[in-house]
């Protein structure tokens, strides 16, 4: 009985640990990644536990208390981390407070409309239950597990579903290079505008804090707090020397941080997160780019394999040396030009067989026809150990999957985003909690396919108890009908019923998932154009995405076939502060330098501020000198104004030239004190 589970729980620990350490960004605190660690660990102890229950409870009616004991310590690990402890955390973490106790004292404010939100529907529904069923008997702990269990049969029915439909379709689709191609130029295109966006963000978010900072005397009582926001800056710079701040736009409301200490950690937290999301975006930017430019050069080295050899040639890492590299360029040309569509397409064929199976099982048991593929194979293996808890293990993977594909589809929508090496503490902790929250409800549903008769109750059941009897107002058939649901729902977005309805209704379409039938109309021409820009860098000696910030407006105005454009103008980007502007004015009082001294914040006095710790610290920039002119510009790809490219030289117009000319008078007068604080 324990074969299968021995080899699998060291395997899931493993599983784990690569897979935290791989999305985890450099921020997050130890004892977040030990919590979220543990969270995954006891959820997927659940899902590989379940074979071995079906296993004892075909073989033997004598119930193994080590199973009931393992069921007891994952399941209720995963209860109170997902409802108590990790929002608790999460919401520490998610707290700018400048101390621990006030950070707990902000998490517990947070979590308060939740805690009673959660109490109230509770309370409500015992009430309900005790008026419906008077000689009801059950305890609370049960009525717990089942309304837990209830909350996530629901809504995992639709996760699963969506699951089901399109993890085999997009496979299928991202198996041909033509319709992958056409995909990433609109994923590149729409996050190039992403990126700029949340660079944007940090700029702004930099310029307050040191706008901030600059009207702040050394004596405020609020100086402490502003000491710590300058560290957090210090080490940003530090951590990335490359990074460039564009000129910071500040408004109105932006001077009022200073106010008191919940205003400056509003201050901390809006930093953090403009920074998390900046260096996000950019993760997923750099690994949709590469995904390109390795998809062109496995379409060259197809159309050109007698040219080269039959070897894999790329453009974008260093070639093999020594006696093996030409061996290894064969296996990787045979791989990605041959061998890898036609397992993709496989694999996509046989997922999609798996979900037939999956909904012909759901489907049918209402009707109680036992028309389930995984209970023939399970009830056929007989005495077979091993492959009767394969053959529950593998159906059970693929549904947890699919729910969580969904689940993190609708989290990158609103709430959190798991990202390579980028992925901060909060989304970490939201997403600990989803997976724990569903990986039981999952392994109920299963268990309800398989069919194993009514004298024969696996462990997990009794311990999770039986939801009809636990809590009756919802219908003897309740665990029969909600399976039917999710069939319908399933076959609807299958046949983009969804999409066509949404379509029709316009604006509506935002609502819903973001798929990717609409990007495989067409090429994206400003992917393109980005794509062959991050090319022609790459063939100057450049990194891939090391010019990031110039390739995010304007890319209209390159041209594909020179791979010039406006970036390697000698040009510079000036925008005058709206809000100097509203100041100046409306107080004609005061004059324009007063006002610049006091609240202006220009890209130059940024860098400047940060430029004795680069030195310092000896990072210079990697950009060789005739790829100067690149860097210094911040003219960027996708700019949201309707100007001619023709017009757009770097030519700025005579208002604002002469408006900067006057800010710049200002700005050499507090420069050396901004250099001084740097340091």
């Amino acid at each position: 009985m324990w074969v299968f589970y021995l080899i699998s729980l060291p395997l899931t620990l493993c599983l784990v640990f690569f897979t935290l350490r791989y999305f985890s960004g450099p921020h997050v605190p130890r004892y977040v990644l030990l919590t979220v660690g543990y969270a995954w660990f006891c959820s997927l102890s659940i899902i590989i536990l379940v074979p071995a229950d079906i296993w004892e409870t075909i073989s033997s009616r004598h119930k193994n208390g080590t199973i009931s004991y393992l069921w007891s310590w994952s399941y209720w690990s995963t209860f109170l981390l997902t409802w108590a402890v990790v929002p608790l955390i999460q919401g520490f973490e998610d707290a700018g407070d400048f101390t621990v106790s006030e950070r707990l004292k902000t998490s517990l404010h947070v979590n308060l409309a939740f805690y009673l939100l959660v109490g109230a529907v509770g309370l409500i529904g015992l009430i309900f239950l005790i008026m419906m069923h008077k000689t009801w008997r059950g305890d609370l702990l049960g009525l717990a597990m089942a309304c837990s269990n209830t909350f996530g049969l629901v809504t995992g029915a639709f996760l699963l579903g969506y699951g089901l439909s399109e993890i085999p379709k997009s496979i299928w689709r991202n198996a041909d290079w033509t319709t992958r191609q056409k995909v990433l130029s609109h994923k590149i295109a729409k996050m190039a505008v992403k990126l700029d966006d949340a660079h944007q963000e940090l700029s702004n978010a930099i310029a307050v804090a040191q706008a901030t900072h600059n009207q702040m005397s050394e004596r405020d009582p609020l100086r402490p707090y502003m000491d710590v926001i300058d560290d957090f800056l210090t080490q940003m710079f530090r951590e990335d020397p490359s990074f460039k701040p564009q000129v910071g736009r500040l408004a109105e409301n932006d001077m009022y941080y200073d106010t008191d200490e919940k205003s400056m950690a509003t201050l901390r937290r809006h930093l953090r997160l403009a920074r998390e999301g900046y260096y996000r975006y950019n993760s997923e930017y750099l690994a949709y780019v590469r995904e390109a430019l390795e998809l062109e050069d496995t379409m060259k080295n197809y159309e050109r394999h007698s040219s080269t050899g039959w070897k894999y040639i790329s453009s974008i890492r260093p070639a093999r040396n020594g006696k093996l590299g030409s061996f290894f360029d064969s296996l990787e040309y045979f791989w990605r030009c041959i061998l890898r569509k036609h397992v993709e397409k496989g694999l996509a064929a046989s997922l999609g067989i798996l979900s037939v199976a999956i909904l012909l099982a759901e489907a049918t048991l209402l009707p109680g026809v036992d028309l389930s593929l995984f209970s023939f194979l399970i009830k056929s293996m007989g005495t077979h150990e091993v492959f009767v808890q394969a053959f529950s293990f593998v159906p059970l993977m693929y549904m947890c999957i699919c729910t969580y594909y969904s689940l993190f589809r609708i989290g990158r929508l609103m709430f959190y985003s798991l990202t390579p090496r980028q992925t901060s503490a909060v989304s970490l902790l939201m997403i600990c909690s989803m997976v724990a929250r569903y990986a039981p409800p999952v392994s109920y549903n299963f268990l309800n396919l398989i069919s194993l008769g009514s004298d024969k109750t696996t462990v997990f059941e009794q311990q999770m108890g039986n939801i009809n009897n636990a809590v009756p107002f919802f219908g003897d058939q309740f665990n029969k009908i909600y399976p039917l649901i999710m069939v319908i729902y399933t076959l609807l977005v299958a046949s983009n019923f969804f999409n066509r309805v949404f379509d029709f209704l316009g604006s509506w379409k935002r609502y819903i998932f973001e798929t990717e039938a609409e990007d495989m109309d067409g090429f994206n021409p400003t992917g393109l154009v980005i794509l062959k820009k991050e090319r022609f860098l790459l063939e100057r000696g450049s990194e891939v995405g090391e010019q990031v910030v110039p390739l995010t407006k304007n890319s209209n105005c390159i041209d594909i076939e020179s791979g010039n454009s406006l970036m390697e103008r000698n040009g510079v980007e000036m925008r005058a502060n709206s809000y100097l502007h509203e100041k100046m004015n409306g107080n004609p009082s005061r004059t324009r330098k007063d006002e610049t001294r006091k609240y202006s914040l220009s890209k130059e006095a940024i860098s400047n501020k940060y430029a004795s710790l680069r030195e310092k610290n000896g990072q210079t920039s990697r950009l060789r000198p005739e790829d100067n002119n690149i860097a210094s510009t911040t003219v960027p790809l996708l700019d949201q104004g309707d100007t001619d490219c023709d017009n757009t030289s770097g030519v700025v117009s005579s208002g604002l030239t002469s408006t900067w000319q006057t800010m710049k008078s200002g700005f050499q007068n507090f420069k050396a004190n901004i250099t001084d604080t740097g340091r």
